[in-house]
Formats: C-alpha cells, sequence, structure tokens
C-alpha cells in the first residue's frame, strides 16, 4: 500500500510540473489586459483580445480600435504586444474585414512600432527597427491555414515582441455614414515547439512603367538564392487595375517548375501551392507580372495610390528551425534573359466574370488630372520597411580583384548579371601638367590610351570575362550601364560622353565636340558622369569640373534642359541647385529622382528628374568637405567621401544610409591596404559594394554582415578584430559566393581574416595571458612540496628541491638566473611569437598560422600618409 502511495504521488508531482511548463493564457491575460487600449463600442468581440484556447494555445484577436479614415487611399497603423515574454509561434490567422471598406491589410511582427498611440498614419513608417511581415489579406480572401508542425516564430530572444496591423482604406465611400471601423486579424499561438519555422520571401517590381493603351506590358523579377533549402507551401498575388495574371517558378538546371500563378482581380488570398516545391542553394526565382494599359491616357508607374501600381509576388515557404529566415525579399531582375524562355502559361491572362470585376475593385478612383506629385507619396508603403535591413559592411577579404594591376581608376558599374565593370585610364595619369588654365588637354600627343580601358570582371573570382575601349580614350572618368546593357562613359580630356554598345569597338553615339571645352548645349567641360533613366530613356550628364550644370538629353542625343550654377557665385553657405563639382550621379527609377554628389560642397542633393526641380539635401558631417561619389538600391544610398583637410578629424570611408530619412547607418573601411582617394562606389540589391581608388589604382569588394551580432558581440567586451574573427564575416559572404560553400576554403577564408586582425590583439591582453599558465605552475609546484613535505619530512624535501630545480630550469633556461617566458613557450610545438591560438566560436575548424613555431615578430606598420588635396 505504502509502494503505491508512493506511485501516486510521484505521478502527482511529474503532473503538476507539466502543467506549470505551459503558461496559462488566463494568467497571461491578467497581466495583459492592464494594457489593452480601450476599443469602440461598435467593435464587438475585441473587448478581449486574448482568449484561453487549452494549456498550451491561445488566440490573440488584433483589430482596429474603431476609426473612421478621413479620406481615400488612407493607412492607418496599430500595435499590439506579444502577451508573453517566452517563445511562441503564430499557427493560424483568421481575417475579420471586407473589401467593401478594406481594400488590403497587411501584418508585421517586430521589436519597437513606429508610434505608442491606439492607431497613427502609417506615413510615420510600421515600425522603428527591422519588422517582417507575417501575414497579407486582400479582396475577401479566405483565412490562411499552415501545415501540420510549421509556424512564425515571435517571441522569446529572436522573434518579435510587438503585432502591427497595417490597413489601407481604399475607396471611403463606404464611411459616409461616419460609421467605426474594427477590421483586423485573429491569431492562434501557442507555445508548443513548431519543428518547422514559416516564413515570408517577397518578390516585387519597384520600377515598371506601363504606357497607355499598351496591350501588354511585362515586369519580370528575378534572383539567385544563396541560402539553406526552403519548402513552399503558399503564394499570393498582388497589383491594382492593370493586372491581368501573376506568375512565380522556381529555375534550376534551365526547367521552369510553378510555384503558383493567380489573377490578382480575385479575392487575394494566400493559396496552396499544388505540387510541393523546394528550392536550393543557387536555384532561381522568378516571377512576371502581366499588366495592362488599355483605357489609361498618362503612363501607370508603381506606387501606392489607385491609380498607380503594383507587382508583388508573396511566398510562404518553412526552413528547419536552425537555418531559419523569417523573411527575404527580391526587387531586381537578375538575369533578363532568363525570361525568354518563361512558360506561354505566364503571358496569359486568367478570365474572371465582369461582375466579379465590379466586386474586387476596391481603390479609390482619384481624378486622372489630380497632381503628379502626389504619385508615390504612399508608394511601398506595404513593403518600405522591409528595406531597412540590420546588416554591416565589411571588406570581403578573399576578393583576388585587390591585386589587379589597373591603371587609375575612375569609374566602377554593374551590368545585369552583377558582373563588375570598371573604368580604367590604363598608363595616363591626370596631373598639374594635364590641362592649362583654359581647360584644354595639354597631352594629346600621347595619343589615346592603347590598352582596353573597359574591363568586365567576374564579381566572385575577378575573372576577366571581357575588355574593350582601346585607342578610344584620353583621360576617362565616369561609367554606367543601362538596361540594355550599353555602357555610358565620360572623357574629360576629349570632354566628351560616349554611348558604346558591349561588343562595339566605335561609339554608337557621342555627345560634345573633341577637345574642345565649353559650357553651351553643344559642348561640355569635363563632364564627370552619365545616367540613363531606364524608364525614358533620357540622357543626364554632370558637368562637371568647369561647368556647374546637370544637362538632360533625349534618348537620341537631343538636347532638352539644364539646371544648376556655381557656388562660386554667391556669397556664404552653398545653396540648393549650386555645384562645386557636380561629381557622380545616382538616379533613383522609383521616385524619379537624380542624386549628385556634390564633391566640393561635401553634400548629396536630390531632383525631380521631370523638372530638375531641388527636392531634398544629404549632408553629415562626418562627410568631411568632399563627398566623392554615390550609389543607389532599393532603400538604400551608398557613398565615399575624400581624405580629409589637414588639422580636419573626419576620415576617408565608406557610408550606408536610409534614402527615405538620409540617416548614416553604416560606415566601412578596408581591411588591406587603405582608402587613399576612393572615386567611385557601386552596389548590388544584395548589399555587394565595390570601390574604385584613383590614386591607390585598386577596388575593393565589401560585402554585409548580420549586424544584431556584431551589437551583442560587442556588448560581450569583445573587440572589432574579434568579430571578424569569429566567422561573421565569412558567413556573410558565404550568401554571395557559391564557391564558398567548400569547407576547406572556408578555413582559408577564416585563416585570412585572422592574418588581417591578429595584429589587432592588445599588448596588454597577452601579458596577462602569458603571467596566468605561469602563476598556476607555480601553484602547483607548492601544492607538491606542501604535500611531499607532509608526507615525506626533510627527506621529501630534499627531493622536492631536486624536481623543482630541473622543472624551474626548464622555465628559466640554460644559464638565466631569471624567468625566459619567451624560450620557455617557444619550446612547445604550437606556439607562434605572432601572438597567441587564437580562440575560436566555430569549434576546431580554424587552422593554424603556416609559420607557427618562429621566433620573429610582426611589427605594427604605421598608418599611410594622407595624400595631398587634389582633382581628378
Amino acid at each position: 500500500m505504502a509502494g503505491l502511495f508512493k506511485n501516486l504521488l510521484v505521478l502527482f508531482f511529474v503532473f503538476q510540473n507539466t502543467c506549470l511548463g505551459f503558461r496559462s493564457p488566463l494568467s497571461v491575460f491578467k497581466r495583459y489586459k492592464d494594457t489593452t487600449r480601450s476599443f469602440s463600442s461598435e467593435c464587438l468581440g475585441s473587448d478581449q483580445p486574448v482568449i484561453s484556447l487549452g494549456l498550451s494555445d491561445f488566440a490573440l484577436d488584433i483589430r482596429m480600435p474603431g476609426v473612421t479614415p478621413k479620406q481615400s487611399d488612407t493607412y492607418l497603423c496599430m500595435s499590439v504586444p506579444l502577451p508573453m515574454d517566452d517563445e511562441a509561434y503564430v499557427v493560424d490567422f483568421k481575417p475579420h474585414a471586407s473589401m467593401d471598406t478594406v481594400h488590403h491589410m497587411l501584418l508585421f511582427g517586430c521589436n519597437e512600432p513606429s508610434s505608442t498611440e491606439n492607431y497613427w498614419d502609417c506615413d510615420e513608417g510600421t515600425c522603428k527597427d527591422k519588422s517582417n511581415i507575417l501575414y497579407a489579406w486582400a479582396r475577401n480572401a479566405p483565412p490562411t491555414r499552415l501545415p501540420e508542425g510549421v509556424g512564425f516564430r515571435v517571441g522569446g530572444e529572436t522573434g518579435g515582441r510587438f503585432f502591427v496591423l497595417q490597413v489601407h482604406y481604399g475607396d471611403i465611400s463606404a464611411f459616409r455614414d461616419k460609421h467605426k471601423d474594427c477590421s483586423g486579424v485573429t491569431l492562434h499561438l501557442t507555445h508548443q515547439k513548431q519543428p518547422l519555422i514559416a516564413g515570408m520571401y517577397l518578390m516585387m517590381s519597384v520600377n515598371t512603367v506601363i504606357p497607355p493603351g499598351e496591350k501588354a506590358v511585362d515586369a519580370d523579377i528575378a534572383c539567385h538564392y544563396k541560402r539553406f533549402p526552403m519548402h513552399l507551401f503558399a503564394y499570393r498575388v498582388h497589383t491594382h487595375r492593370l493586372g491581368k495574371v501573376v506568375s512565380g517558378y522556381r529555375v534550376r538546371n534551365g526547367q521552369w517548375t510553378l510555384i503558383g500563378r493567380q489573377s490578382p482581380q480575385l479575392p487575394q488570398a494566400f493559396y496552396p501551392v499544388e505540387r510541393p516545391v523546394e528550392v536550393s542553394y543557387d536555384d532561381t526565382l522568378a516571377a512576371r507580372c502581366v499588366f495592362s494599359g488599355e483605357g489609361r491616357t498618362t503612363e501607370t508607374h508603381i506606387g501606392g495610390t489607385a491609380n498607380d501600381e503594383m507587382c508583388n509576388f508573396y511566398i510562404m515557404y518553412y526552413m528547419e528551425a536552425k537555418h531559419a529566415v523569417s523573411y527575404m525579399t527580391c526587387t531586381q531582375n537578375a538575369n533578363p534573359e532568363l525570361f525568354r524562355n518563361i512558360p506561354q502559361e505566364a503571358n496569359v491572362p486568367i478570365q474572371i466574370m465582369s461582375d466579379m470585376l465590379k466586386m474586387t475593385h476596391g481603390h479609390h478612383e482619384e481624378p486622372k488630372d489630380s497632381d503628379k506629385s502626389s504619385l508615390l507619396k504612399q508608394a511601398k508603403k506595404e513593403e518600405e520597411e522591409i528595406l531597412e535591413q540590420n546588416f554591416h559592411i565589411e571588406e570581403a577579404v578573399e576578393w583576388p580583384g585587390l591585386d589587379l594591376k589597373l591603371g587609375q581608376v575612375s569609374g566602377l558599374a554593374l551590368d545585369a548579371e552583377n558582373n563588375l565593370v570598371i573604368f580604367h585610364r590604363g598608363d595616363h595619369v591626370w596631373d598639374e601638367n594635364s590641362f592649362d588654365n583654359t581647360f584644354v588637354y595639354q597631352q594629346r600627343g600621347l595619343g589615346p590610351i592603347e590598352q582596353n580601358t573597359i574591363l568586365v570582371l567576374h564579381p566572385s573570382n575577378a575573372k576577366l570575362l571581357h575588355s574593350l575601349g582601346k585607342s578610344l580614350f584620353y583621360l576617362p572618368h565616369g561609367l554606367s550601364i543601362d538596361k540594355n546593357g550599353n555602357y555610358w562613359v565620360t572623357d574629360v580630356a576629349l570632354h566628351q560622353v560616349f554611348k558604346l554598345g558591349p561588343d562595339e569597338k566605335e561609339p554608337l553615339l557621342t555627345l560634345g565636340v573633341a577637345l574642345q571645352p565649353g559650357s553651351d548645349k553643344n559642348h561640355f567641360c569635363q563632364p564627370t558622369d552619365v545616367a540613363v533613366d531606364p524608364n525614358t530613356g533620357s540622357i543626364y550628364v554632370s558637368d562637371g569640373y568647369c561647368n556647374s550644370r546637370i544637362i538632360q538629353f533625349s534618348p537620341n542625343g537631343l538636347y532638352m534642359m539644364q539646371w544648376g550654377e556655381s557656388t562660386e557665385t554667391s556669397l556664404g553657405r552653398d545653396k540648393p541647385g549650386q555645384f562645386h563639382i557636380p561629381h557622380s550621379l545616382a538616379l533613383i527609377p522609383d521616385f524619379s529622382q537624380l542624386c549628385v554628389a556634390d564633391r566640393e560642397n561635401g553634400r548629396i542633393q536630390c531632383f525631380r528628374l521631370e523638372t530638375g526641380e531641388f527636392i531634398r539635401e544629404i549632408k553629415h558631417k562626418s562627410f568631411g568637405r568632399e563627398l566623392f561619389a554615390v550609389s543607389y538600391v532599393p532603400g538604400l544610398l551608398f557613398a565615399v567621401n575624400g581624405m580629409p583637410y589637414p588639422g580636419e578629424a573626419e576620415p576617408v570611408q565608406g557610408f550606408v544610409m536610409n534614402f527615405s530619412t538620409g540617416e548614416i547607418t553604416d560606415t566601412f573601411i578596408p581591411l588591406r591596404k587603405s582608402f587613399e582617394m576612393p572615386h567611385d562606389i557601386v552596389a548590388s540589391e544584395d548589399k555587394t559594394v565595390f570601390v574604385g581608388d584613383v590614386h591607390a589604382r585598386a577596388v575593393w569588394k565589401f560585402a554585409s554582415t548580420e549586424k544584431m551580432e556584431h551589437r551583442s558581440v560587442k556588448k560581450a567586451g569583445i573587440e572589432v578584430q574579434e568579430i571578424k574573427e569569429s566567422g561573421t564575416i565569412v558567413e556573410g559572404r558565404l550568401k554571395n559566393n557559391p564557391e564558398s560553400t567548400d569547407p576547406v576554403k572556408k578555413q582559408e577564408k577564416q585563416h585570412l581574416v585572422q592574418q588581417h586582425t591578429s595584429t589587432g590583439i592588445s599588448f596588454v591582453l597577452i601579458t596577462t595571458l602569458l603571467v596566468i599558465p605561469v602563476v598556476v605552475l607555480l601553484a602547483i609546484l607548492l601544492f607538491i612540496r606542501w604535500r611531499k613535505t607532509t608526507a615525506y619530512g626533510g627527506d621529501g624535501e630534499h627531493k622536492l628541491d631536486s624536481s623543482s630545480g630541473r622543472i624551474l630550469g626548464r622555465v628559466r633556461g640554460k644559464g638565466s638566473g631569471g624567468l625566459n617566458l619567451g624560450n620557455f613557450f617557444a619550446s612547445h610545438k604550437s606556439y607562434s611569437r605572432k601572438g597567441f591560438d587564437r580562440v575560436s566560436t566555430e569549434g576546431s575548424d580554424q587552422e593554424k598560422d603556416e609559420d607557427e613555431g618562429t621566433d620573429s615578430e610582426e611589427e605594427c606598420s604605421a598608418p599611410p600618409t594622407p595624400p595631398a588635396p587634389s582633382s581628378f
């Protein structure tokens, strides 16, 4: 009987502990309800946001708190905190909305909402930190159900702690009765760990233009996948009125596998992927939206209002928990040639009933003569937060391109395949003897450069793929590439701008008069850069060192207009639209803007493409006096400055900026060599950055790493050099380099990073770590001596003296009366005088130094002397 009672008691404690392992949602609600917002009485069912569904499951109701939008195309946001600190998983969604009042809803996960108000205008943003889209609804879509064992991870150490609901109210005619809206979504969450973590992959076009009356216009998106395998289980399409069909595919070895295809005029639900699709490393994800411009009298651009369009293909996927990434995006077309083989079904519109078309339009139709300044005001409301990634830029130290033998590097660009294109000066140099005081080139007797000045390199291994430009140029400067792959270059000696085909030996178009500087419509004076609008074909030239203007030409080279004046013509601070060497151009097709690196004024100025109207200035103290170049990728600006003047402290470095705010989010410098006069910069959407230096005659490659990991390591008190040793740089680059997946090569890269950071270990740290083993050794000797003295008396003490003498003799070294730590540790095979064996954060896969055992020490090299300021 006693044994039975004992067993029952054990079972009781086991059951009690099991129950305590789950936090009761009801107890959570007691803590949560004190912070809930007061809802309108019209929002029935929203007064109890947390509902228990059992021991481990609960429902969270997220609703608009009774709002009445005042105008059409209003975006309103509200937030709800996760009602617990522990990790949980969202396993189901139930929408509460009607397309009579709501055009679409998005649910984000993040750690800090943009506002603490009950609700706010989404113009203020959705989240202050990185946000992930968890759910999207539009056009009376049915609920989305996740597969068994799959969930979106929230809370805990890695998941977001807030949900932010964004609701787009398209046509507000339904609010004529002034009723209050409580649209939203109910989440089903569980504390039970899910073996598979769900995520969202968003493919979107950002620069599509639909001409009026055009029957069929394609918007193509494609990206190479560079992560662990993901399994696709649902998709959603989204356009506005002009969209006819949206299709998504996985492309592997030339074979196209359909992910999903749907009319965006039908309820925009997440539809299940009919057949399982797995996406592996080096596959390509491709999507196409087909639009029709029939019925429109003006061009239609990508944007957030009714008269704009969108091209979005959402993919829900799951990955193994240990490799899970919660959100990924693709906003480019990495391989336009790929779409020549797209299945014909992608071009065939899906027919739907006309009465359903009437039912499914949710946007408010604005007057067709509305001011164009309203276009893109709400542009990319659904996606702008995803472009604010937390990352850090570091040099890709394994890239061999830094060792190329180049002339003065003046221009950089990336072609459609993301190959690096370099424009350099061969054996010509720009120095004080190149021009007279009227800017006429003085070294014509040298003839044109005999080397190929345009080099096309593979971005991963720097292999030369193609070259051209021999015997064409005297002093190359700016370079850009249009959407058709043509090279656009400037020559400051010839005072000309050229258009070159990829395989052409002679220019397709020439602007300016050879060797004749001027300031009229037909002449340039040392033009610096050129940019071509992918939508209109318009040509923009920054002119230049001795003119202070931007000139617009038609696609066939006819003068259209110009703007700008010299800063020197006014007193005091440089004004908007004034330039002191407009040195570099970045065209922003998403927002119809042209941003100019106003070099000697140390700032970036942005202008409206159509009119040249000044929009804004970006200027920071850390730029110093000179800002040489600027480059744009969706959501971000990259820039490089010049060497500081004597007595000034701002270092020469690269900058990453949020395009919307102009705020600097990151800076970067090279590990190998040093910047001398970084002259141009170019970036790709995966945040791979190349910088060309005209004095160092070199090109550096930089890659992105996770910034949050960088921060957490620094909080632990570890220096930046040790962060690099931890492997984060290598991991960041593995996403861009297929070759890096080989473990041996990974070890080599880690070893290469170590070589560049080992000298950063402080002398105090080395001394401390050397002394610790000696102290431990002496403590052991004293302990042995005490034990033997206790056990054997005076005889034992005599033996200890002999033994300890031999040990200390090794420590002191031959004929030495002192402690020679260097000789003692050098006698060990694994010791290197260069520094301690580095502590690896990735187990035992770090390689040892090749010169281990040597007695020579590496000296710290002094920083290079800054070059004198110059204009190149």
